[in-house]
């Protein structure tokens, strides 16, 4: 059995390269997609929160790239320096992608059951925390 090190990795990538094939008809890659979908969710923000909420995903240098994407596509805007918002554009781009996405999902979850999905998101968020250091900035024992 390989390990979970090298299926996270794959899923990862056969995540992105799926999405990306599938987003790639609408202008969007998965790193873009998700700036738009944290401006969805949040309002107008801060770069600096972007980026916060998406150091997971990708490296501050990509996400960058996306904003910058955005911004030049016309789906988010600038309010006020360094702040971005969607335009009503960018709302009703994601409303377009959101049926494929959702079938993009389907895919992904083929098989698996609610409470698996479930379990191995528990699984990997507790890994996490087992790993990551503590608010208060030490290790975890």
């Amino acid at each position: 059995m390989k390990p979970i090190g090298y299926w996270l990795n794959r899923t990862d990538q056969a995540l992105t390269r799926h999405m990306n094939d599938m987003l790639a008809q609408f202008g969007l890659t998965r790193t873009t997609w998700q700036v738009l979908n944290v401006l969805h969710d949040t309002g107008p923000t801060t770069d600096t929160d972007v980026l916060t909420t998406l150091r997971a995903n990708a490296d501050t240098p990509a996400l960058t790239t996306a904003i910058d994407t955005v911004l030049a596509d016309g789906w988010a805007t600038r309010p006020s320096p360094h702040h971005l918002a969607l335009t009503p554009e960018g709302h009703r781009h994601l409303t377009h992608v959101a049926e494929h996405v959702e079938a993009f999902r389907t895919l992904a979850t083929t098989g698996i059951s609610p409470e698996e999905y479930r379990t191995a998101v528990d699984v990997l968020q507790r890994m996490t925390h087992n790993l990551e250091p503590a608010t208060t900035g030490h290790s975890r024992p």
